[in-house]
């Protein structure tokens, strides 16, 4: 059996762990023990999964003592920034022990992949490498230089969408390595058992928000939802029935309620805490709207899509363009640009039922792609490819 371990050191519970989660299970579950996923702990950050959420009983084994990540809060510029100096620190001796006991078959990297690629480059250890890119790089000088000095040591660079993949394919090093790998997201039981739960909250208890839209993700400026208060800000004064609830955690909560107390919209924009469970709430909403300045490819979208739900989305690159075909699959709005979402909210909210459902449906034909079945044949393909 070959062992197959996951680098994914991560700072809050992006959408890049339920994709290492997702993706390990699926290894377990469906290779018949040709493979064997084992997730590496650095720095405890996966200690609440090892010890309460691990179902299947996946190896995770601990690279260091450290506790540091294990459920402490280091969102923000300054202070990500100060934990990966940290991270960087602390572990690079204990991966190059790690290395040299373990000796993984295959290694995917995920986040701050900078750390394992340097190792690699400088002791040359015979393993398998999986770049795991999840969103456009930005190349600075940094990582301009690392990756062309250590790229060659590695066999396989992968792009969550196809955009993504033709942005990076002209560069020389990566041409013969890289690949589109979806991610998977979608778990069909999973989500047609959880959209049934009942939902407790108050406002839908006292039928404050009967019809409404919603927003999920990051209170961050990555998901622009402070652009998509004023816009909603903006409805209101023409439709003042007009509801939207916006779920998520982050560190523009307070930056967000304050806008929303400014623009006096309280009755009729929610923020809502982080849910384990979001299929119920996006099950029970007239439509998702995505305001992101970027996604590759965008969870919540796929997901909205798989429940049938009406989508209205940015232009960013690159997953909502390319998930929605250029707005053929659903609405699209030009990035940050108020008149355009405004313009364009009319036309979503205006849609027949005939049109939804055209959309819906060339929307859930595209995401199939998504499964975690699906991501689970892509990736056993590759470790193959390069075994």
């Amino acid at each position: 059996m070959k062992t197959v371990f996951y680098w994914c050191p991560f700072i809050s519970k992006v959408a890049t762990v339920r994709s290492v989660i997702k993706s390990s299970e699926a290894i377990k579950k469906f290779s018949k023990n040709e493979f064997e996923p084992i997730i590496v702990n650095v720095a405890g950050e996966w200690n609440s999964y090892k010890n309460k959420e691990n179902t299947l009983g996946l190896k995770i084994i601990d690279l260091t003592n450290s506790k540091i990540l294990d459920g402490k809060n280091w969102t923000g510029f300054w202070r990500s920034r100060l934990i990966y100096t940290y991270i960087i620190i602390i572990a690079f001796i204990p991966l190059i022990r790690f290395l040299k006991k373990y000796k993984p078959d295959f290694f995917i990297l995920h986040l701050i992949s900078s750390l394992p690629l340097i190792a690699n480059f400088l002791f040359r250890f015979k393993i398998k490498i999986i770049l795991r890119i999840s969103g456009m790089p930005k190349f600075n000088l940094f990582r301009t230089i690392l990756w062309k000095y250590t790229i060659a040591n590695i066999n396989l660079v992968t792009t969550p969408t196809i955009g993504t993949y033709n942005d990076l394919k002209e560069i020389s090093y990566l041409k013969n390595k890289i690949r589109v790998l979806f991610d998977p997201i979608i778990t069909p039981s999973e989500i047609q058992r959880k959209k049934l739960e009942k939902i407790n909250d108050n406002i839908f208890i006292n039928s404050e928000f009967e019809k409404f839209y919603i927003s999920i993700g990051r209170f961050t400026k990555q998901k622009n939802f402070s652009f998509l208060i004023d816009c909603f800000s903006e409805i209101i004064k023409v439709r003042n029935d007009a509801k939207l609830l916006i779920v998520g955690m982050g560190e523009l909560k307070d930056e967000m309620q304050n806008k929303i107390n400014q623009n006096k919209v309280n009755g009729n924009i929610k923020l809502m805490p982080f849910k384990n469970n979001v299929y119920n709430y996006l099950n029970a909403s007239s439509g998702f709207i995505l305001s992101s300045l970027w996604e590759d490819p965008g969870f919540v979208l796929v997901e909205a899509a798989y429940l049938n739900i009406p989508i209205l989305s940015s232009d960013c690159k690159n997953g909502p363009k390319e998930i929605l075909n250029n707005g053929d699959n659903g609405i699209l709005f030009k990035s940050n640009d108020k008149k355009s979402f405004i313009k364009n909210f009319k036309i979503f909210s205006n849609l027949n039922e005939k049109e939804k459902k055209i959309k819906i449906l060339k929307t859930k034909k595209y995401i199939k792609k998504f499964t975690v079945f699906s991501h689970y044949k892509q990736i056993v393909n590759l470790l193959r490819e390069i075994r």
